[in-house]
């Protein structure tokens, strides 16, 4: 049964649709009846709150339906096409909420979880192409094409519109926008905008209402502000440089909080062995893929070199691979743990984020550790991102010295933030390859040998790198660290209190 909150916010949606003059109706075709009240509620949220954020990641629907008190499975797939829109939009939710969900402060809406019945195809077809595209790189040319030319007609795209119009059509103030396709339907239907560019670079998507005056822009930094004012020029739109405001990409504050009492891993030799031996504790890897899957050939390479020295028990090495919603990946690290008579632990949690309105946010590594550490090899998997991504926050983060990524607008900085080293994968487009740089001129990133990685952690240990660059991201400045409370300190400048 509906809570009494969800009861008082549903007549809350009710009275509002039924008072506004252009109305955007409720579909009622949605694939599940529940999700009629959370959109309803959903929409409510969005019109009252100091915050409006929207994005465009994939489906939460079991727990947004937990979220507002309804009857809800923990088993169910997502249907996930990027962790990045939806844990960077966490991340400047989370700044705003403090310890405590509170949709008065803020609230997040991803249209996705709203698409009809008739347009789900789409939806599930999105997710299909880009796992492909992921896990083959012979395929990128594919991808690489996809973004450049045609990422703005994709048919999910005319498929969120409609409930993205719903549940903002009564807003009369700012919306930020963590999605360049939301934030560009927001604009054309006269909404006020402010859009986040997440990454080092300026996709000309971002351009298409860059001269409206109803759009401004929080960006990565202050070579990425100067990219965006010279692109737009060489359309010929003008852009107010006050309306592009640098606040560094947004890191959720528990991820930044993971570094608390870490110390920089020193490599003391074992003489009495050959090879990556240490005196000290061994070697933390947190190994991640991304919302479709992305590196999987890559990681199980990885994953197949290791193998033989997590098998000893006084291996030099403990090894984290997160797994995300990726069933595949979970199962292909698993099988080949067991081939191989390595020990492991599987991380997963019945609903692990457990997020209610007005509950208390579980502050960071609040988790017992112990299971990672009984064996040397451990999986992080969960079926949905909401419940996948809090473990992560919670056992990756603060537990890793080191991550093996691809250098992502999302994990890069989040590891980094988190006070690790950057080994990094083969990019998927040149916004990774700008991030890639920026970290590596910070001293934090190296590109990953997946080829001969044992020898190359040998000798980065040797030389003391791993060290040194592990201090580095420990001393990252506010630049990477703050950018999600930045945003909302500058989203309030626009939008006077909420009472």
């Amino acid at each position: 049964m509906p809570t009494t909150a969800l009861k008082k916010t549903l007549k809350v949606a009710q009275a509002a649709q039924n008072s506004n003059q252009r109305s955007f109706h409720l579909p009622l075709d949605l694939i599940d009846p529940l999700l009629q009240k959370t959109f309803a509620a959903d929409r409510a949220n969005l019109t009252k709150t100091r915050l409006p954020i929207v994005t465009v990641s994939g489906t939460y629907q079991e727990d947004l339906k937990g979220l507002y008190g309804l009857s809800e499975s923990d088993r169910g797939a997502d249907i996930v096409l990027s962790r990045a829109h939806y844990s960077m939009a966490l991340a400047v939710a989370v700044a705003a909420w403090g310890k405590t969900i509170d949709p008065k402060r803020a609230w997040i809406v991803d249209p996705t979880n709203y698409i009809t019945r008739s347009e789900w195809s789409k939806v599930v077809l999105t997710q299909w192409v880009g796992q492909v595209l992921a896990r083959h790189p012979l395929l990128k040319l594919v991808k690489d094409f996809v973004d450049k030319f045609g990422r703005s007609k994709l048919p999910i795209l005319q498929s969120i519109t409609p409930p993205l119009q719903f549940l903002t059509q009564d807003i009369r103030g700012p919306v930020l926008s963590l999605h360049i396709a939301a934030g560009n339907i927001l604009v054309a239907e006269g909404k006020t905008v402010v859009q986040v560019v997440t990454d080092p670079h300026v996709r000309e998507d971002y351009l298409t209402f860059a001269d409206h005056p109803n759009l401004s822009y929080c960006v990565f930094d202050n070579a990425t502000k100067q990219e965006l004012l010279e692109k737009a020029t060489r359309l010929g739109k003008y852009v107010d440089p006050h309306h592009v405001i640098v606040t560094g990409p947004p890191v959720d504050p528990r991820v930044v909080a993971a570094k608390t009492g870490k110390t920089p891993w020193t490599f003391e030799v074992n003489r009495e062995k050959s090879g990556l031996s240490t005196k000290n504790r061994p070697l933390r890897l947190l190994l991640t893929t991304g919302g479709l899957g992305t590196n999987k050939p890559e990681i199980e390479q990885i994953l197949n070199s290791l193998l033989p020295i997590l098998k000893a028990p006084d291996s030099p090495i403990q090894l984290l691979v997160y797994a995300g919603t990726q069933w595949d990946i979970r199962e292909s690290v698993l099988q080949s743990a067991k081939t191989a008579g390595v020990t492991n632990t599987l991380i997963t949690e019945f609903d692990s984020a457990h997020f209610k309105i007005h509950s208390t946010l579980r502050p960071t590594g609040t988790h017992p550790q112990a299971p990672i550490l009984k064996s040397n090899l451990a999986v992080i998997y969960h079926p949905q991102i909401v419940d996948a991504n809090e473990l992560l926050i919670q056992y990756g983060f603060p537990w890793a010295d080191g991550c093996i990524t691809k250098p992502s607008g999302d994990m890069a900085y989040d590891a980094a933030a988190a006070g690790c080293f950057l080994l990094t994968l083969a990019e998927w487009g040149e916004w990774e390859h700008n991030i890639r740089e920026v970290f590596t001129r910070a001293g934090v990133a190296t590109k990953a040998e997946s080829s001969d990685l044992i020898q190359q952690l040998e000798t980065l240990a040797d030389q003391g790198w791993i060290t040194t660059a592990m201090q580095a991201a420990l001393n990252l400045g506010s630049e990477f660290t703050e950018g999600a409370e930045k945003i909302v300190t500058e989203f309030q400048k626009l939008k006077p209190t909420v009472k």
